[in-house]
């Protein structure tokens, strides 16, 4: 935040937030909308939480489009800021997340905030081993590589905190950004 002060300073810059700015959060909308377009109604729509821009936004189109459908946030236990701030309906900054879901280390917005309050019926969370269990399911069962951040909205659904029987579950999962160098260096190490 800093270095892009520095920059808004002194070139005149305007920040573009990535997930706190309603535009964004709009845009970010567009993914379960094209997703309901294509697929129908859905009784739960499963989505990452972050910064809460992709849940807003997901929370916004899915509510316009299906307002029975029910609109799950999912975020890492170990940086459960949004799941805090919703249940209390108080806001709470992430404080010291250590979560492999490096994405979603931030805190809620004051415009993601006020849109999960109104749109959202759910925040669960999840174990840094139900994260990694829905990395290798994604990648052994649909050949996706997906970073952590974008797994947890599948982690939630296998966790099993929700009962999803005989419904209709969507799933946003998002981001490729896996860094690959840590895996392949304990394969070389298995068979060295």
């Amino acid at each position: 935040e800093e270095t892009a002060q520095a920059l808004i300073n002194k070139h005149g810059y305007t920040l573009i937030h990535p997930s706190n700015n309603l535009d964004v959060i709009h845009g970010q909308g567009t993914a379960s909308y094209e997703l309901i377009k294509e697929i129908g109604e859905l009784d739960f729509i499963f989505t990452p939480c972050g910064g809460g821009g992709l849940l807003s936004g997901t929370a916004i189109a899915t509510k316009g489009l299906c307002a029975n459908t029910k609109v799950i946030g999912v975020e890492p236990k170990n940086a459960d800021d949004a799941y805090k701030s919703f249940k209390d309906k108080k806001f709470y900054p992430v404080v010291n997340p250590n979560t492999i879901a490096d994405g979603l280390r931030v805190s809620l917005g004051t415009n993601t905030f006020k849109i999960i309050l109104e749109h959202v019926n759910n925040i669960i969370t999840v174990t840094e081993e139900e994260i990694v269990n829905a990395m290798e399911f994604l990648w052994s069962r649909m050949k996706l590589v997906v970073e952590p951040s974008g797994a947890v909205s599948l982690a939630g659904v296998l966790s099993g905190k929700i009962n999803l029987e005989n419904q209709r579950v969507g799933i946003i999962i998002s981001g490729g950004n896996v860094d690959l160098t840590d895996f392949f260096y304990l394969i070389r190490k298995k068979i060295v």
